[in-house]
């Protein structure tokens, strides 16, 4: 073969329907890093009304929330990640990192270079 081949993979977690995934879990982490969900939604070109949709279907499905808001004020509004969002943010990472990583070792063994 004369390129080498790549696989794709995207895990979402579903409840009744997609709750949680790599969108929602990117958007966490801006959240995090900017304090703000407006600025996460612009760094991502994601309309401010889509990312509180996702947010709160996902709050909805889970049972807690994952962002705490507060509004205005002297030093602005602004929001964080809860402490059960960031419990659950970490635990899709460390299951999507093992998961990729296993899944690294088995498309080397099925279709690595010396495998055809």
């Amino acid at each position: 073969m004369d390129k080498k081949l790549r696989y794709t993979l995207m895990l979402r977690v579903y409840g009744e329907e997609k709750i949680f995934g790599p969108g929602i879990a990117e958007l966490l982490e801006r959240v995090e890093q900017t304090h703000s969900l407006r600025k996460a939604t612009l760094d991502m070109g994601m309309a401010y009304s889509k990312a509180w949709r996702i947010v709160k279907t996902a709050e909805n499905a889970l049972g807690f929330p994952l962002l705490e808001s507060s509004v205005g004020g002297k030093g602005g509004g602004g929001a964080k990640l809860t402490e059960p969002g960031k419990r659950f943010l970490t635990a899709y990472r460390r299951f999507e990192s093992v998961v990729h990583a296993y899944a690294d070792e088995i498309f080397e063994e099925m279709f690595g270079e010396d495998t055809y």
